[in-house]
């Protein structure tokens, strides 16, 4: 779609949204174009994201799939740093970077991140450091060496001037070892504007655009790898949003009153899990992969800030080992007889209440600065302990197998939201699936344990039952938070 477009128009903007999306805001690409086409950002903006929000969701919204902390508290504090993952839907880009181009930065750009300046000193400035705009030598010593070495601002935009721009810059054989053997693809890159070059010959357009939707037309080239959406995983979006990052674009969070676009979420468990499932999978292989933020791209320009933001987005599968653990032990406490928490002194319990008053602290911070309510926050809450008990714990196991074995695994389309059998009819279905197996479990043996725990506790007398409510207190809250995935199972027969 980028290579025919930019042969049959060449648009210098390109809007990404999936196929089950609309527009809900006829004023959304305008609000877009005014952080594209700003002077002092417009030139270092890869893309403009908007939130994604749903029609058809029951009113709790009982498998958190409005993702309002996500969007509404994650995605807008990162617009304070180098701005929001891209999402895979609802973004504006800028061509440019989508070829693989670096961004057009100012001197205060090109300051060197915290790590650099902790092991390298600071760098001093010379007679030219009041320059606004780096050139292409300096551009090309701060860029990862499978980042390409030139730069878009020392192009003109004369068609006269194209073929020795092209000399200039590189080879033409290394053009289309980048872009693919199309000449009018090529030309078609360096118009920062936009636009067909004059030169073009119209009556040869279709058959040029037929030609680079081919098949064999990435083959031997850098699609996939430095240009487009990059390939390796089927969260194919972090990646493409991380690779520009990487070179120095900011992104930009547009959350207009009225939604910009709207779309159909799954509200059935089984399906809600399996997306999920491929959500986790994808964040699993780009762990394991060159491009895990961990260890890519420190010769960049991507902020410390951010590449901690990028972390926590291909890591938090693996918390559902711990998670999974924290689950089971109140039931074991229960059976055992011993308790989760061992005795401490009132120095030491007085820090962990600290700690514990802080992180809530810290949250509620948050609802107010972003307008989350606390029922959204819950659920939130709630699905992720159901899907750290289920589809992240599957998709760890998943994404070793696909990585270190070459055992690929197969996900599962996923079912959006139907009213054609009644209002949320789709919410009550129940579909089994082996992701429903290990939250079944914790359900059970917590439940087990209660009741265990009570049945000792009478039968041993009143002095019990005091370390018993602690016991109980952490089984119930396990439970609370899988209450959503227990009225699944239940199924038709609950509908509130």
């Amino acid at each position: 779609q980028i290579r025919v477009s930019a042969v049959l128009t060449n648009g210098a903007y390109l809007l990404n949204v999936d196929c089950d999306h609309y527009f809900n805001n006829s004023k959304a690409l305008k609000e877009a174009m005014c952080f594209m086409m700003d002077p002092a950002y417009g030139r270092k903006t890869c893309y403009v994201q908007f939130p994604q929000r749903f029609d058809g969701i029951d009113l709790h919204d009982r498998y958190a799939n409005r993702n309002i902390v996500f969007f509404d508290i994650n995605l807008k504090g990162l617009d304070g740093i180098q701005g929001p993952v891209y999402v895979g839907t609802g973004c504006c880009f800028n061509r440019q970077a989508l070829y693989g181009y670096d961004p057009v930065l100012t001197e205060a750009d090109l300051e060197p991140n915290i790590i650099v300046k902790s092991c390298c000193g600071s760098r001093k400035k010379g007679k030219s450091g009041n320059k606004k705009y780096i050139d292409k030598k300096r551009a090309a010593k701060r860029t990862e060496s499978t980042i390409p070495i030139f730069n878009m601002e020392d192009i003109e935009e004369g068609v006269e001037g194209y073929e020795e721009e092209r000399s200039l810059l590189m080879s033409q054989k290394r053009l289309e070892k980048r872009f693919g053997q199309s000449p009018v693809f090529i030309a078609a890159t360096f118009m920062e504007q936009g636009g067909i070059p004059p030169s073009t010959n119209p009556a040869t357009l279709l058959k040029e655009a037929i030609h680079v939707i081919s098949c064999g037309y990435e083959d031997k080239t850098e699609w996939g790898k430095e240009i487009g959406w990059i390939y390796g995983s089927v969260t194919e979006d972090i990646l493409t949003g991380f690779k520009m990052h990487a070179r120095g674009w900011i992104s930009i969070y547009c959350m207009p009153p009225r939604p910009a676009f709207k779309g159909s979420a799954p509200i059935n468990l089984s399906d809600r899990l399996n997306q999920v499932l491929r959500w986790a999978l994808g964040s699993i292989e780009i762990l394991l992969s060159r491009h895990c933020p961990i260890w890519y791209g420190y010769k960049g320009r991507l902020r410390l800030l951010e590449r901690l933001a990028y972390i926590n987005t291909i890591v938090y599968p693996l918390t559902s080992i711990p998670l999974l653990a924290y689950c089971m032990l109140p039931a074991f406490c229960l059976l055992t007889g011993k308790f989760i928490i061992p005795e401490i002194s009132n120095f030491a319990s007085m820090w962990f209440i600290l700690l514990f008053v802080s992180i809530f602290a810290t949250g509620i911070l948050e609802l107010r600065w972003s307008g989350v309510s606390i029922e959204d926050w819950w659920r939130n809450e709630q699905f992720w302990v159901i899907g750290g008990t289920s589809a992240h714990l599957f998709a760890v196991f998943q994404g070793l197998l696909k990585v270190l074995a070459g055992i690929d695994t197969n996900f599962t389309v996923t079912s959006k939201a139907s009213d054609d059998d009644g209002d949320f009819a789709e919410l009550y279905v129940f579909k089994w699936t082996s992701l429903l197996i290990p939250p079944t479990t914790v359900l059970i043996i917590n439940l087990v344990g209660i009741v265990a725990g009570v049945s000792y506790a009478i039968n041993s007398g009143y002095q019990s039952w005091g370390p018993l409510f602690g016991k109980l207190f952490f089984a119930i809250w396990v439970i609370a938070h899988l209450y959503p995935f227990l009225k699944g199972l239940v199924g038709r027969q609950n509908r509130t």
